[in-house]
């Protein structure tokens, strides 16, 4: 005898659990965030206190930094620095972005820019000065202090290794928590993960450094220390959306999305750097590990290591708070989503 039909909106409550349309919207809401995020910090770049120093005998200086100081919706951030190696040792050291060189001798001045800290970033410099400087009757000629590698044609190589390493990181521990249960069943299962992460890390490190570096030539710097910046981003993106998987199920996989896809990589500063985006990605990037993965590789390969702290304490940080918080979710009943299976 055959089953009397449902009707339609009896097959689509049995199709589609409340959970899963919860899911669906959730999945909506990522994608639009998505959208918003990329399109919002990149479409329209515009520099925002872009720190550019003024090189120029003690009667002149005043006169051009105002000059730069003046250009609309404070745009340049101008400083003094006395004479050139200093300004091109404070470029290398990240301080400032280029600096306006003044040759008392004549009317053509020289620009320093560093192509390494990220073409954009050069050429706003070059299109302010350059206008700035026709203003006072002079010309700019560009020189290039830290130029990229050959490999290394528009800057991106830093990032998007960075982008490798954060992918690696929330997918392993995406893999780790569906294939086991979002939820470790105690704490030393939880160790087991984090272990397992912690070793994946190193793995993922060491190869995305020989890829870019020997295999690609598209990036140079230390073997060792890129391997090391790499590890720790992506053990410190692996362990933080382990923590959010033991905290919130499958949702937690959305959240991790959320930070290191639709926010961190718009704001790491990877195509545009920090003065070329709007306020809320220049506000971020630096506290998220995209941003800091990409400012510590850029900072090995081309930079000399300078002003490695802050990357590297942000990627701690969270490295640290992933671990804490995975440990204290396993011993925990979750805040959403189902009970750990026995053994996972």
């Amino acid at each position: 005898m055959a089953e009397p039909a449902k009707g339609f909106v009896n097959e689509l409550k049995d199709a589609v659990t409340p959970r899963a349309f919860f899911l669906v919207v959730a999945v909506l809401l990522l994608q639009l965030g998505f959208i918003t995020s990329y399109v919002g910090a990149l479409h329209q770049p515009k520099p925002h206190e872009l720190s550019i120093a003024v090189v120029a005998p003690p009667e002149v200086a005043p006169k051009l930094t105002a000059a730069l100081e003046s250009v609309p919706d404070n745009a340049v951030r101008a400083s003094v620095e006395p004479d050139a190696a200093t300004a091109q040792a404070r470029i290398k050291d990240q301080k400032i972005y280029a600096a306006w060189v003044f040759d008392p001798a004549g009317t053509q001045d020289t620009l320093l820019v560093a192509e390494a800290r990220g073409p954009a970033a050069s050429s706003a410099a070059e299109l302010i000065v350059t206008k700035v400087a026709a203003s006072q009757h002079r010309t700019v000629e560009v020189k290039d202090t830290i130029p990229l590698a050959a490999g290394d044609g528009k800057g991106l190589s830093s990032f998007y290794l960075v982008v490798g390493w954060c992918v690696g990181g929330y997918l392993v521990a995406s893999i780790l928590g569906v294939s086991a249960g979002a939820r470790p069943a105690n704490t030393a299962r939880a160790g087991l993960r984090l272990g397992t992460l912690a070793l994946y890390s190193i793995a993922a490190g060491i190869g995305g450094t020989l890829i870019t570096g020997p295999i690609l030539n598209a990036l140079p710097g230390s073997i060792l220390a890129l391997s090391a910046i790499g590890a720790l981003v992506v053990f410190a993106v692996g362990a933080v959306t382990m923590a959010m998987q033991c905290l919130f199920d499958i949702i937690g996989i959305g959240l991790a999305v959320l930070v290191f896809v639709v926010l961190g990589n718009p704001s790491a500063g990877g195509v545009y750097p920090p003065p070329l985006l709007p306020t809320f990605w220049r506000a971020i990037g630096e506290w998220i590990p995209n941003g800091a993965g990409t400012s510590a590789t850029r900072s090995v390969a081309y930079l000399g290591s300078s002003a490695m702290a802050m990357p590297l304490t942000v990627l701690a940080v969270w490295a640290a708070l992933g671990v804490a918080v995975t440990f204290l979710a396993a011993a925990r009943k979750p805040l959403l989503g189902r009970p750990a299976p026995l053994g996972a």
